[in-house]
């Protein structure tokens, strides 16, 4: 049996052909355990609670904002920087005063060219930073994701709620 509807059936008859001890819900799932559904209806009338608390909401921009940093400073700052040193690093066998010998020419033809070739050049670089750190800023966001301070405290709070409910909830929830 399907817990959503399917082609041309109206909500009806999916909610018509739901059996015994299950709860149709508004999309037209079935909802097999009460007590799953007490815990799930408990936590977002909690959630729902807690957004209008100040401090709470205080709390979850800050978080937001800290996140935002954190994940700009780590993709734009470190992986870039980490790159341009360790790239040339490898390529002279972790060895400094290779690395240093073949950058020196580099450094010196840099300094010698018109300043047409070394705004060229500054802004290919740019690029190149700004295409790697958006690069990994984009695989950031998707491995580390936001960790809510309403979900914190949600969680917190339906654990307590477990504890209290304990007899009434079934041995898996």
């Amino acid at each position: 049996m399907t817990t959503e509807t399917q082609g041309n059936q109206p909500p009806e008859t999916a909610r018509s052909t739901s059996g015994p001890g299950q709860k149709p819900t508004s999309k037209g799932q079935n909802i097999h355990a009460p007590e799953v559904a007490a815990y799930w209806d408990e936590r977002r009338r909690y959630l729902e609670r807690i957004r209008r608390v100040p401090e709470i909401r205080q709390r979850y921009w800050r978080a937001i904002g800290i996140y935002l940093l954190r994940r700009v400073l780590w993709s734009f700052g470190f992986f870039p920087v980490f790159l341009a040193f360790w790239i040339p690093f490898v390529l002279s066998s972790f060895n400094p005063v290779v690395m240093a010998s073949d950058l020196i020419p580099l450094l010196e033809s840099f300094v010698d060219a018109n300043p047409e070739v070394q705004a060229n050049t500054i802004s290919t670089l740019a690029i190149a930073w700004g295409s790697v750190g958006f690069f990994f800023l984009v695989f950031d966001f998707v491995l580390t994701p936001f960790k809510s301070p309403y979900r914190y405290e949600a969680d917190v709070y339906m654990r307590s709620w477990e504890q209290l409910n304990h007899d009434q909830l079934p041995e898996k929830v």
